[in-house]
């Protein structure tokens, strides 16, 4: 694991944490390298319920790194894309905990997961334009899957920010705390390492994929990937624990 990105687990719950501080978290292709890396390990590790996204030194993530860029450098990994995860996300449910900056592709990573919390003095964007660049990472095709069209429009058009504030009444975001955003996030986190593995990552994966489905095949093919979740011991597991008063001893099967 690159020292770019460090990694400490607690409870199931797996945080990430881009450490560039001195560069406002800016993305390296040592980053990103090590970014991939820890969500494989999200994946792969059955101790780990939920991952969490976020950045040293009071900023998220402030986008390429542009010295990086000159060099001829790309912060992204085939099959992966920017910062290791916008094309691939983890299976597992992934959490972005934003302090200051999440800006250009911090944005972007900052949208490839799955729930966002921030701290009241965050900030974002997609300035490439004032760069003459694109945001190229996702910025232009999933902002306006997660924001009103004309919003995201703006966005990219003007590249200026949105505080924490416009960001929730937008649904960019889903909490906002006057705290620690990474002690925020874990608390969410764990709210989610309670319930059933198998049925938490199920309601990812249809959530994700089910906007694309055709309408008269959708309750089709969701049957597909969640018939396995109600013959499985989790589901036998939660009723009895609800029956019995009691909390469930999940075991992702």
């Amino acid at each position: 694991m690159s020292e770019e990105v460090l990694t400490s687990e607690e409870d199931g719950i797996l945080v990430v944490t881009i450490n560039r501080p001195e560069a406002k978290n800016a993305m390296t292709k040592a980053a990103a390298e090590g970014i991939a890396a820890a969500m494989d390990r999200l994946d792969s590790d059955d101790t780990l319920r939920v991952g969490i996204l976020t950045g040293a030194g009071g900023t998220f993530c402030s986008g390429m790194d542009l010295k990086g860029f000159l060099r001829g450098e790309s912060p992204s990994i085939e099959g992966r894309g920017f910062g290791g995860i916008v094309q691939k996300p983890p299976q597992k449910p992934l959490i972005a905990a934003v302090e200051g900056y999440a800006l250009a592709g911090g944005l972007e990573l900052m949208i490839a997961c799955d729930l966002v919390v921030a701290s009241t003095g965050a900030k974002f964007g997609i300035p490439e334009v004032k760069r003459g660049l694109v945001a190229a990472a996702g910025g232009v095709m999933m902002l306006p899957d997660q924001i009103p069209e004309r919003i995201a429009m703006e966005l990219a058009l003007t590249g200026d920010f949105i505080d924490a504030a416009r960001a929730y009444e937008l649904g960019l975001i889903n909490r906002i705390t006057d705290g620690e955003a990474l002690a925020a996030a874990k608390e969410l986190a764990a709210s989610i390492v309670a319930n059933g593995p198998l049925a938490v990552r199920v309601s990812k994966q249809v959530i994700k994929q089910s906007r694309g489905w055709p309408m008269d095949e959708r309750y089709t093919r969701q049957t597909q990937l969640i018939a396995p979740v109600f013959v499985s011991e989790d589901a036998r597991e939660g009723a009895a624990a609800f029956a019995e008063k009691r909390a469930p001893n999940w075991k992702g099967k």
